[in-house]
């Protein structure tokens, strides 16, 4: 098992991840993972812990690890708006379909606002993006 283990760790949190190096080469046969560095994955930043100081291997690894993570967040966020397409769909049945007056009351005032809002905003969005491939041609 110790074979399969990677040379780092990385442990997500919110704007990127705390980096260890995995040591499985010490008298316990243990696993070690000792903290070399902290991630932040919105500004690109790399910061050494302590008083550590990063190899060249260890920077290739993290711009990888970085690059990488970052396809996965675009990735998600567009399966999430999908899934919000989808669920859109699934609430317009259920307001045709099943909703009672009572439960259309509690919900109605906050969908239409939030769904003016992204409208408005889907609608501005897809205006620029159509008036700077005017200005492209």
């Amino acid at each position: 098992m110790a074979g399969d283990l990677p040379d780092y760790y990385f442990r997500v949190r919110e704007n990127g991840a705390l980096v260890f190096r995995v040591d499985t080469e010490n008298r316990q046969r243990r696993i070690e993972m000792d903290q070399i560095a902290v991630v932040n994955i919105r500004n690109g930043e790399i910061k050494p812990h302590g008083d550590r100081t990063l190899s060249d291997e260890d920077i290739e690894v993290i711009r990888n690890w970085m690059a990488e993570r970052q396809t996965v967040l675009a990735e998600r966020d567009v399966d999430d708006i999908l899934r919000a397409v989808d669920h859109l769909n699934l609430t317009t049945q259920w307001a045709q379909s099943r909703a009672t007056d009572e439960q259309l009351d509690l919900v109605t005032d906050s969908l239409l606002l939030a769904m003016h809002d992204l409208r408005g905003v889907l609608v501005r969005r897809k205006a620029d993006r159509l008036l700077k491939g005017d200005q492209d041609s």
